[in-house]
């Protein structure tokens, strides 16, 4: 997706559209691509959108 925000697929089948945390978008270059598993924080109040917190290898 544009303005790097990513469509993320749940366990469960939903999706929810994401975007990486700023400690992963600033200190480290951190790449997602597709097929990596993420962990997420979705939002409280909107359940269709979220930030990558973690990329696991």
């Amino acid at each position: 997706m544009r303005d790097a925000n990513f469509k993320v697929r749940l366990d469960s089948g939903h999706e929810v559209v994401a975007r990486a945390s700023g400690r992963m978008r600033h200190g480290r270059r951190i790449r997602i691509i597709p097929g990596d598993r993420v962990e997420l924080e979705v939002s409280a109040y909107d359940l269709t959108r979220g930030r990558i917190v973690w990329r696991h290898r």
